[in-house]
C-alpha cells in the first residue's frame, strides 16, 4: 500500500510539498513557501504547516528537490530546523539552498544528484531524477520506484525544443516508464488553461536583440534573479553592444556570482561589471542594468529606480523592460510601478505590449497532453496550481483517454491510497499555512492578522491617566495620543479627553484601586467618548499611573 499526501501546492501557486509514504517510510518532494497577498500586514512569507511531518519525523527518510525556486525550496529552513534529514538535489538547486541555509545558520546534509542516476532513499524508495526545462537551471522531475509501482512527479516543466542550455525535458525517459507502466503521474498544472504552445526562451533572446539595438540611453531589465539562462544571453548581449552591466538587488548579484562559481555562466568575466555607485558616471548608452523587482516588491531594484532613490536617475532615452508577467494578486502593484517608471521619462516595455520579452516556464495544455499520451498512467493527480488549473488539467487527461476513476482531484491534506494499481481517497492529515515575518523568526497567527487589520483600519489611541495612590483621586488626564487617525479625528482628541474624564469619574474610588479594572474602565470611557463624535472604533491602549 502506497500513500500520497500533498501538504501544499494543490489549490494555490506555492507551498509545494508532496509526501510519498510506504511501509513505514516517507519521502518528501519539494518544500516550498508562498508569498502573501498584498494587504497581509507584517507577513512576508507563508510556509506549510509541517505538524504531520514533525509527528512522523522518524519515518521521513529524505527530501528531494525539483529546482531552486522559492515556492519549491523556500520552506526548507523551517522544516530542517526541527526535522533534520538528508536533502537531495542537482548542483544548482543545492547551491541556492546552501546559501539560504548558511544565511540562517542551519546545517544540513545536502547530497548532489545527477539525472538518470537512481539512488535509494530509505529501504523502500529508489529515486531517479529526470531532466526538465524550466526558467531556472538544473531543474528535474522525479521517478520514484515504490513497492506498488513507479510514480512520476514532473516538477515544474515545459517542452522547449531549443533551450538556451541545450537541456530538453527528458520525454524519452518518461516514455520508457510509460511502456513499463506508471502507477501515478503527478504533473504541473500551472498553464493548463493556455491552449497555445509555451514559447521557447529563444523568443526572448531574439526580442531583446531587436529592442536593444537602437536604445540611446540606459537599458534596465527587471526580472527574477533565478532566471540564469535569461541572464546569460543578457550578459552576452551587453558584451556585443559594448555596455557595462550593473546589478541592482542582493539576490541578483548573489545568483550571478553563484552561477559563475558553479560553472553556469562560463564566459562571464569581472570586466563586464561595474559597481552601482560608479554607474552614474558612465555614458547612458554604455550601461545595462539587471534589476530585481519585476513584481513591484518595495525593497527591490526596480522600485528604487521608480522612486528616484540611489545613484541612478532614469530619464528620457532610457528603456525599462519588465521581463516577467505579474503574478496573480500583484497586478495593481505592477501597474503602479509601470506608471512610476513612465513618469521618470523612461520608455517601459512589458509583456502586455511586447509579448516576446517573457515566456513562461510551464507546459501549456498541448504540452501537458503530450506527456499524458506518452506516460499513459494508471492514475493521474494534477499538481502545482489553483483549483481552476487542476480542473482544466483533469479535463485534458480525460480527453487523452483516461477513465474518470483514474483521475484524482486532490487538495492539501488529502490522504490518497494506492493499492493493486488503483488510487482512492482515504481521509486527511493535518495541514494548513503558517504566516511568518521576513526574518522567519516569528509566527503570525490569524488573531494577530485580524488585530493588525483593525489597527490599520481604525488607528489607535494611547490614553494615560494619573491617580493618587493614597486617595485614588484623579490627578491628571486622561491624556490622549492618537496614531493612524485622520486629521479631523486628531482635532477631536481634546474634546474626547474631556468627555472620557467625565465618564471615568463615574467609577467609584474603591474600584479605581484595582489596576486591571481601572485600565478597563479607562479604555471603555475613551471609546464611549469617541463614539459621541464619530462611528469609528479605534483601538485604545490604557495606561493607569499611580503616584
Amino acid at each position: 500500500m502506497l500513500h500520497v499526501i500533498p501538504l501544499g501546492g494543490l489549490g494555490e501557486i506555492g507551498l509545494n510539498a508532496m509526501v510519498i509514504a510506504c511501509r513505514g517510510e516517507m519521502l518528501l518532494i519539494d518544500c516550498g513557501l508562498m508569498f502573501p497577498p498584498i494587504g497581509t500586514l507584517g507577513v512576508d512569507i507563508i510556509v506549510p504547516d509541517f505538524s504531520y511531518l514533525r509527528q512522523n519525523a522518524s519515518r521521513l527518510k529524505g527530501i528531494v528537490l525539483t529546482h531552486g525556486h522559492e515556492d519549491h525550496v523556500g520552506a526548507l529552513p523551517f522544516l530542517l530546523n526541527e526535522v533534520p534529514v538528508p536533502v537531495y538535489g542537482t548542483r544548482f538547486t543545492l547551491g541556492m539552498v546552501r546559501y539560504r541555509l548558511e544565511e540562517l545558520g542551519i546545517k544540513a546534509d545536502l547530497r548532489e544528484i545527477e539525472p538518470r542516476h537512481p539512488f535509494p532513499v530509505g529501504a523502500h524508495f529508489t529515486v531517479e531524477a529526470s531532466r526538465v526545462t524550466h526558467t531556472v537551471p538544473d531543474a528535474v522531475g522525479y521517478i520514484v520506484r515504490t513497492p506498488e509501482g513507479p510514480v512520476i512527479h514532473t516538477g515544474d516543466f515545459k517542452l522547449d525544443p531549443d533551450p538556451i542550455d541545450g537541456q530538453r525535458t527528458d520525454l524519452e525517459r518518461w516514455g520508457e516508464l510509460g511502456d513499463e507502466g506508471v502507477l501515478c503521474l503527478m504533473s504541473d498544472s500551472t498553464n493548463s488553461e493556455r491552449t497555445h504552445e509555451t514559447g521557447s526562451e529563444r523568443v526572448v533572446e531574439q526580442t531583446f536583440e531587436r529592442l536593444f539595438r537602437d536604445v540611446p540611453g540606459r537599458i534596465v531589465v527587471g526580472m527574477f534573479a533565478s532566471q540564469v539562462h535569461r541572464i546569460q544571453h543578457l550578459l552576452d548581449l551587453a558584451r556585443k553592444l559594448e555596455r557595462k552591466v550593473v546589478t541592482m538587488g542582493r539576490s541578483m548579484a548573489r545568483n550571478i556570482e553563484m552561477a559563475r562559481q558553479l560553472g553556469f555562466l562560463p564566459s562571464v568575466t569581472d570586466a563586464l561589471f561595474v559597481p552601482l555607485e560608479d554607474a552614474a558616471s558612465l555614458p547612458p548608452e554604455r550601461l545595462l542594468v539587471l534589476a530585481t523587482g519585476s513584481q513591484a516588491e518595495p525593497r527591490a531594484g526596480l522600485s528604487q529606480l521608480a522612486a528616484g532613490d540611489g545613484p541612478l536617475r532614469l530619464g528620457p532615452g532610457d528603456m525599462v523592460v519588465l521581463s516577467a508577467r505579474a503574478i496573480p494578486g500583484n497586478d495593481r502593484a505592477v501597474s503602479g510601478l509601470i506608471d512610476q517608471l513612465l513618469w521618470r521619462g523612461a520608455r517601459v516595455v512589458y509583456p502586455d505590449i511586447e509579448p516576446g520579452v517573457h515566456v513562461s516556464g510551464h507546459a501549456s495544455q498541448p504540452q501537458q497532453r503530450r506527456v499524458l499520451d506518452l506516460v499513459r498512467p494508471k492514475n493521474f493527480i494534477p499538481i502545482h496550481g489553483e483549483l481552476h488549473h487542476l480542473h482544466r488539467h483533469l479535463a485534458t487527461a480525460k480527453e487523452s483517454g483516461l477513465h474518470p476513476a483514474q483521475l484524482l482531484l486532490a487538495q492539501d491534506g488529502d490522504l490518497l491510497v494506492f493499492e493493486e494499481g488503483q488510487g482512492r481517497f482515504s481521509g486527511s492529515v493535518p495541514t494548513g499555512r503558517i504566516y511568518r515575518d521576513r526574518f522567519g523568526n516569528g509566527v503570525v497567527t490569524p488573531d494577530i492578522l485580524q488585530e493588525r487589520t483593525r489597527l490599520a483600519e481604525t488607528g489607535f489611541i494611547v490614553a494615560a491617566i494619573v491617580i493618587a495612590r493614597d486617595t485614588l483621586a484623579v490627578m491628571a488626564g486622561p491624556n490622549l495620543s492618537g496614531q493612524g487617525l485622520n486629521l479631523d479625528e486628531q482635532v477631536l482628541l481634546p474634546r474626547v479627553a474631556e468627555d472620557a474624564r467625565a465618564f471615568f469619574l463615574q467609577m467609584s474610588p474603591q474600584l479605581r484601586g484595582d489596576d486591571a479594572m481601572a485600565r478597563e474602565e479607562l479604555a471603555r470611557s475613551v471609546r464611549r467618548a469617541f463614539k459621541l463624535y464619530t462611528a469609528k472604533r479605534p483601538v485604545v491602549v490604557p495606561m493607569v499611573i499611580k503616584v
